[in-house]
């Protein structure tokens, strides 16, 4: 069956059908029943000690009736997809001694026969004290370590290798344990078809495969077809030959049995336990049955940690991102922080270098292409990363004259940072070969047999470098998710600051509107103002120097109740800012009255309650209360139970008050600042004997405080006070603002 098999077609050798078996066992396939033998081994008269031509014999009467009885009752418990039961110890009719295994597949009932065992508990012992071993373990890489060193002690094989295959199909050596003397193949990758894909489809079926002696002699099955033409599958038979031309690659290296335990992990071949012998070596069926409960423990025991790995990378990278978004919280330059936190973003993902094009300027970190080269994969990423990410493990399949720097980065993976194609975040890999060398003695030299040096493992090590030139490690999914989360979170920040900036210029452009016109308004109403200060009657006989020294005191009480709104930026008191704005209309000092706790209010409130005060204030002086000598206003204000300040302004005594029939500027004014800017109430009554305003600005601006007043009731600086100071010989200083 094997006769024209070479290095260029291996990869279709139909090994499931080899027509042989090794040399240590025999076979017999039956009917699905078990009943009449159809094919046999040609070593089954020498085991089973039966002459003559088995087939078309019944099975009663080569093995015995009880015997037969038996294995039709082990069909019987045999699972359907293949795997074999076992009976240890089995004794036949003439008296010898077997183990056997029975499996149905195919519509054929396949029985083997391998000498049995003298000792069973031993081998289920040690897979006891071996699963119970790593039970504990809490890595990948300790269970690995761990496992090679356990098997090799308990089979006593030279070598134990753990071989993982990755992406791509190559496998690497992740552990090893080893007799002293041989060369070390840790850490070294080889071509994926080294273990063609017809194998590895056998090794997801039938866990477990040994070779006794490399230099087996092939036992052959008869008939190799049957009467419908059709081979006879050993796919889970375990003492299926296998192909010539991995007993060459073994010879060559010196080996001389092996076995391989699969490790299947979410129903995938994730790697193999490799096991070396040089020498010929044979497992029984107890032994070989440990070895593969072990396996299985393993598989699992892997696939838990590895799910473990997944999700304690996910929780750093989640907590890495979280770290990143409580920093972002109140930055004003978004950009200036990315960068900044470049050299964490490299965490997120295993890589080499990290590069950033956000805004027309580059920023980089670790191993990564050079400057030119980046702006050319930036150009690149706009035509392959439209709002998703995406990797590639090869740049020099993609972008022209990658494999330049492929030794700085022949792997990347991009992260859009914006809806439309033009800011990215890189990640780079290095090419996996730069770093390697082959961890053995470079002097070691191999069997070359009849097919070539190609089947040596330096030569496969070669050809692995030489395949995988220009390429990185691949991207795995979890590695692509986070990636994915990284953009989804990156992305809702600078959409969150943007329309955060967006908010703040449309709040600043209707702030600065509002601000024209109060200013504007204020002037004129600073100009109505001085005219009624001009033309405000003068008593009976004053003379018109005290006249002009009046007008003169007023009009700088007027500034100087502007000069405090305007310097005040750090906030200030409630009583001085009423004190400033008020001064210029309290006369004798009765027509108005202030009342209440020492609150001081931060520069925000300060501001909108200047421009209200002012606004009352002036109003009061040209239509209300302060508009005539009989006039008095009262300004009271409290703390409420939430911690807020309630301010009642009162006027009596002035002209008789109505609505105005037109809302100008400056009742909008009064009515809209607080509860627009500072979340308050306001609320005017315009009754006929006196207007009456209440506001309440909130807690979050004010506070209780004793704050030093500018001036208090009996310092007020009256614009008489002055009249009579002798400035004669004096020097002055006058600052124009």
């Amino acid at each position: 069956m094997t006769t024209g098999v070479d290095l260029t077609n291996c990869d279709r050798e139909p090994i499931h059908i080899p027509g042989s078996i090794q040399p240590h066992g025999c076979l017999v396939a039956c009917d699905a029943g078990a009943v009449t033998i159809l094919r046999h081994s040609l070593n089954c008269g020498n085991m089973l000690g039966a002459a003559g031509n088995l087939n078309g014999r019944d099975l009663a009467s080569v093995l015995g009736a009880k015997t037969a009885h038996d294995i039709r009752n082990a069909l019987g418990r045999a699972q359907l997809s293949g795997r074999s039961a076992l009976m240890f110890d089995c004794a036949l009719e003439n008296g010898r001694r077997f183990d056997v295994a029975v499996h149905r597949f195919k519509g054929s009932a396949i029985i083997e026969f391998e000498s049995a065992e003298a000792n069973l508990a031993a081998p289920l012992e040690m897979a006891r004290a071996m699963i119970g071993r790593i039970a504990a373990i809490d890595s990948v890489e300790r269970l690995a370590k761990d496992s090679t060193r356990l098997v090799r002690a308990a089979l006593g094989y030279d070598r134990v290798m753990i071989y993982q295959f990755g992406p791509d199909g190559a496998g690497k050596v992740v552990s090893e344990a080893k007799r002293a003397d041989l060369e070390s193949f840790l850490g070294q990758y080889f071509p994926a078809t080294d273990i063609p894909q017809q194998a590895r489809a056998l090794y997801l079926k039938n866990t477990i495969r040994i070779i006794s002696d490399a230099d087996f002699e092939r036992i052959p099955v008869e008939p190799v077809l049957d009467a419908s033409g059709e081979p006879l599958d050993l796919s889970f038979a375990h003492l299926r030959s296998v192909s010539p031309i991995h007993c060459e690659y073994l010879r060559n290296m010196g080996v001389g049995a092996s076995m391989s335990i699969s490790i299947i992990v979410d129903g995938e071949l994730w790697g193999l336990i490799a096991c070396h012998h040089y020498s010929p070596r044979t497992l029984s069926m107890a032994e070989r049955v440990a070895a593969e409960m072990f396996g299985e423990f393993f598989s699992l025991h892997l696939n838990a940690l590895r799910h473990k790995q997944t999700l304690d990378a996910a929780h750093r990278a989640r907590e890495a991102l979280d770290s990143f978004l409580r920093d972002t919280v109140g930055s004003h330059d978004i950009n200036g922080l990315l960068r900044d936190k470049l050299s964490q973003f490299a965490g997120l993902i295993p890589c080499d270098g990290v590069a950033m094009w956000l805004d027309g300027q580059m920023s980089v970190v670790g191993s990564v292409p050079p400057e030119a080269a980046i702006l050319a994969l930036a150009r690149f990423a706009e035509t392959v990363a439209d709002g998703q990410i995406w990797a590639t493990h090869k740049l020099a399949n993609v972008v022209p004259g990658a494999e330049d720097y492929a030794p700085m980065a022949a792997g990347m993976l991009v992260v859009p940072l914006s809806q439309r194609p033009r800011d990215f975040l890189f990640f780079f890999r290095k090419e996996l070969v730069h770093t390697l060398d082959w961890a053995g003695n470079p002097d070691k030299t191999y069997e070359t047999g009849p097919l070539g040096d190609r089947l040596t493992p330096r030569k496969s090590f070669a050809i692995w470098k030489e395949t995988v030139r220009s390429e990185s490690a691949h991207w795995t999914e979890q590695e692509r998710r986070f990636g994915e989360a990284t953009r989804i979170a990156l992305v809702e920040v600078i959409l969150q600051h943007s329309e955060r900036l967006a908010d703040e210029r449309t709040k600043a452009e209707l702030r600065q509107r509002m601000l024209n016109e109060e200013l504007n308004h204020r002037v004129k109403n600073i100009l109505a103002v001085i005219r009624s200060l001009v033309v405000h009657p003068t008593a009976d006989g004053e003379t018109l120097e005290n006249y002009a020294a009046s007008l003169r005191g007023r009009i700088q009480a007027l500034s100087l109740a502007h000069d405090q709104v305007v310097r005040n930026d750090g906030g200030g008191a409630l009583r001085d800012l009423l004190h400033a704005e008020l001064m210029p209309y309290w006369g004798d000092g009765e027509r108005v009255t202030l009342d209440g706790p020492a609150i001081w209010m931060d520069a925000r409130a300060y501001s909108i309650m200047a421009l209200v005060l002012h606004e009352l204030s002036t109003n009061a002086a040209k239509y209300g209360a302060l508009s005539l000598p009989t006039g008095r206003l009262s300004v009271t204000w409290s703390l409420t139970p939430v911690g807020g300040c309630r301010i009642a302004w009162r006027e009596a005594g002035g002209p008789r008050v109505a609505a105005p029939a037109r809302r100008g500027f400056g009742s909008v004014l009064i009515e809209r600042s607080i509860p627009f800017d500072l979340g308050g109430d306001a609320a005017i009554e315009y009754r006929p004997d006196g207007l009456e305003a209440d506001f309440i600005l909130p807690s979050r601006f004010v506070a209780l405080r004793q704050a030093e007043a500018a001036f208090t009731n009996e310092e007020l600086p009256m614009v008489d006070r002055h009249d009579n100071l002798d400035l004669k010989g004096k020097t002055a200083l006058i600052v124009e603002d």
